[in-house]
């Protein structure tokens, strides 16, 4: 049973805490009572905004200015996505919650298009060469590790598909941030973890029948 903006609420609706209601209410209200909400909602998103970027920023290299700019097209580009969308809002979480959700996403989108303006390293290279720093091999035991390695090479342009092959080279070989991967493979995070997980499984199991694992961490999730 459904009712319109006039006046009743609809079951799903009837659910909403009483701030949640309030800040729907407002937003899908009349002018200037929609417009006082806008703003505020703005004000909310701009402060998550500002702290996401100020925690995740400096890791990308960006400093300054940038980062308020930054954090203020995350914000704004957030306040349209949650205007459009509030209808979808269900009340399964508060309000803000909800809405915080988007401005976060935002962030990591605008993360991951920044370090594509010039990237470390390109997504195609494999530095494999760099795996024993980036894991802290340790040289006295260099003939073990080198073993290792080039099975865990092997098993990787043999067993993997070829989309797992480039999660895999991006995240672990080359340190893509995760954020940016998601950005040129037009997917998101959930996918890409998922991607990884089931190359993680390929991997342990082609280096177990090798004997450089053993079979429990082969069965692990």
């Amino acid at each position: 049973m459904s009712h319109d903006r006039a006046g009743a609420t609809s079951p799903a609706r009837a659910s909403f805490d009483a701030e949640s209601a309030e800040w729907v209410r407002t937003l899908r209200g009349p002018e200037p009572e929609r417009q006082a909400a806008v703003a505020r909602l703005h004000a909310l998103l701009l402060r998550v905004a500002g702290k996401e970027v100020n925690r995740r920023g400096p890791r990308w290299g960006i400093t300054g200015r940038e980062l308020d700019d930054l954090s203020h097209q995350a914000a704004a580009d957030a306040l349209l996505a949650v205007t459009a969308k509030i209808g979808d809002f269900r009340g399964e979480s508060r309000f803000t919650t909800w809405a915080y959700r988007f401005v976060v996403l935002e962030v990591s989108s605008k993360l991951g298009r920044h370090f594509w303006r010039n990237p470390p390293v390109p997504l195609e290279s494999e530095e494999w060469e760099r795996l024993p720093d980036r894991f802290g091999f340790d040289p006295a035991r260099e003939s073990e590790w080198r073993d290792l390695l080039a099975a865990l090479r092997t098993a990787v342009e043999e067993k993997l598909t070829e989309r797992q092959r480039r999660v895999f080279v991006a995240l672990v070989l080359n340190g893509v941030p995760l954020d940016a991967l998601t950005v040129e493979l037009g997917t998101n995070r959930n996918a890409v973890y998922k991607t990884m997980f089931d190359a993680r499984r390929k991997l342990r199991a082609a280096l177990a029948a090798k004997g450089y694992v053993n079979d429990d961490m082969v069965r692990r999730p």
